[in-house]
C-alpha cells in the first residue's frame, strides 16, 4: 500500500524529478503530438491496405474476377432495369443481359479480327520502324551512344522480367480462363440476385447504420456505374476521335490503332498517353516527322477536348478524383498486380473515396441535427 491508500504510486512533482508521461506528453508542443498522432494513424491505414493488397496479390484470380464481376453487373444494371420494368422474370433478365453482352463482345472481337488479323504483324514491323527512327533522332540530338541506349533498354528490359517461361505461360493462361469463366458465372448471379443480397445485408444491419449502410452502399454503387459506363462512352469518342484523324491523314492501319486506344482508355491517364505514343510511332514509320507530329497534335486535341469538356459532362461529378491521385492510384495497382491492377485501381479508389465522403456527410448531419435545439411545445392551457 502507498502512502495515500489508493494503491497507486503518486506523481513525482518534485524540482529534478522525471514527470509522468502524460505530463510529458503533454509538454511536448501541440505541432509535435499532431505530427506522431497524424504519423501513426498513417502506419496503421499503409500497413492495412499492405496487408489487403498482399492477400489480393495471392489471390489474384479471384479478385481480378470479383473486380471484373462487379465492373460488368453496373455496366448492365440499366440493360437489367428495363427488362425488369417489361416484368421479365429476374433469371430470365440475368439471362438475356448476359446474352446481350457475349454477343457484343464476340461480334465486336470476330469484325476487328476479320478487318485487322492480317495487319497486326504490319503494325509490329511499323513499330519497329518507328522506335529506330526514334532511336536515331535521340543518338543524334542527345549526347547518348547506342552502346549508351542499348545499356539502358537491356536495363529496363531486365527490371520489367525475364525470358518468356513455357510453364509460367501457360498457368498463366488457365488461371485468365478459370477467371474469366468464374466471371460470368458470378455476374449471371449478381444480375440475378444483386438486389436480393443487399437487402439481406441490410437487415442484419441493426440502429442508425442500416441508414448509413444503405447511403453508403447506394452512393458507391452509383458511382461504379458511373464510372463504368462513362469510361466505355470517353474510351469510344478516344478511338473515333484518333482513328478519324488517322484516316484523314492516310496513316496506315488505322483500325487497329482505334482498337488500342479504345482498349487504353479503361486505364486513365496512362493508357490514353501509351496508345498515343503507338500511333505517333507508327505514324513516324510511315509517314515521317511530319505526319507523326500532326498525330501528335491530333490525339494531344482529342485528349484536351474529352478530358476538359466531354469527361465533366459525361462522368457529371459521381468521380470526383484529382489526376495526381490517378496517377498514384494507377502505378500503384500496376506494381501491385500487373496490367489488371491498373484497369481496376482507379474504380476502387473511386468507390472508397464516394463511400468514406458519404460516411462523413452522414455524420455531419447527425451532429448538426443532434446540436440543433428542439423547439419547445407550447404549454397547454389549463
Amino acid at each position: 500500500m502507498d502512502e495515500d491508500g489508493a494503491g497507486r504510486t503518486p506523481e513525482v512533482t518534485a524540482a529534478g524529478a522525471r514527470p509522468a508521461p502524460r505530463q510529458a506528453w503533454a509538454a511536448l508542443p501541440w505541432l509535435v503530438r499532431t505530427a506522431v498522432v497524424w504519423s501513426a494513424c498513417l502506419v496503421v491505414v499503409v500497413f492495412a491496405l499492405y496487408l489487403l493488397g498482399r492477400v489480393a496479390v495471392l489471390l489474384a484470380p479471384l479478385a481480378i474476377a470479383v473486380a471484373v464481376t462487379l465492373f460488368l453487373t453496373a455496366l448492365l444494371d440499366p440493360v437489367l432495369l428495363r427488362l425488369r420494368r417489361l416484368r421479365v422474370p429476374s433469371a430470365l433478365a440475368a439471362l438475356l443481359s448476359l446474352l446481350l453482352l457475349l454477343g457484343i463482345l464476340v461480334g465486336v472481337g470476330v469484325l476487328v479480327w476479320n478487318l485487322t488479323a492480317a495487319q497486326f504483324s504490319e503494325l509490329s514491323k511499323e513499330l519497329g520502324e518507328g522506335v529506330q527512327r526514334s532511336r536515331d533522332f535521340v543518338t543524334s540530338t542527345l549526347p547518348v551512344s547506342d552502346a549508351q541506349l542499348d545499356k539502358l533498354i537491356q536495363q529496363v528490359r531486365s527490371g520489367m522480367g525475364g525470358g518468356f517461361d513455357p510453364v509460367g505461360g501457360a498457368r498463366t493462361a488457365a488461371e485468365v480462363v478459370g477467371s474469366a469463366l468464374l466471371a460470368l458465372v458470378l455476374l449471371f448471379f449478381l444480375l440475378k440476385d444483386g438486389r436480393t443480397m443487399w437487402h439481406w445485408v441490410l437487415r442484419r444491419t441493426t440502429g442508425p447504420n442500416r441508414e448509413l449502410t444503405a447511403e453508403a452502399g447506394r452512393a458507391g454503387w452509383h458511382t461504379l456505374g458511373a464510372y463504368s459506363r462513362g469510361t466505355m462512352i470517353i474510351a469510344a469518342i478516344d478511338a473515333i476521335g484518333i482513328g478519324l484523324s488517322l484516316v484523314l491523314l492516310r496513316v496506315p492501319l488505322a483500325l487497329p490503332l482505334a482498337l488500342i486506344t479504345f482498349l487504353g482508355g479503361f486505364v486513365p491517364i496512362i493508357g490514353a498517353t501509351v496508345a498515343g505514343t503507338v500511333a505517333v510511332l507508327v505514324a513516324l514509320a510511315a509517314k515521317g516527322p511530319t505526319t507523326a507530329l500532326l498525330v501528335l497534335l491530333a490525339v494531344i486535341a482529342v485528349q484536351q477536348i474529352e478530358g476538359n469538356l466531354l469527361e465533366p459532362l459525361i462522368m457529371k461529378r459521381q468521380v470526383q478524383l484529382h489526376p495526381a491521385v490517378i496517377l498514384v492510384v494507377v502505378t500503384a495497382g500496376t506494381l501491385i498486380a500487373g496490367v489488371a491492377g491498373a484497369f481496376v485501381s482507379v474504380p476502387i479508389a473511386a468507390v472508397a473515396y464516394r463511400v468514406i465522403d458519404t460516411v462523413q456527410r452522414h455524420r455531419e448531419r447527425l451532429a448538426a441535427s443532434r446540436a440543433t435545439p428542439r423547439p419547445s411545445s407550447p404549454p397547454t392551457p389549463a
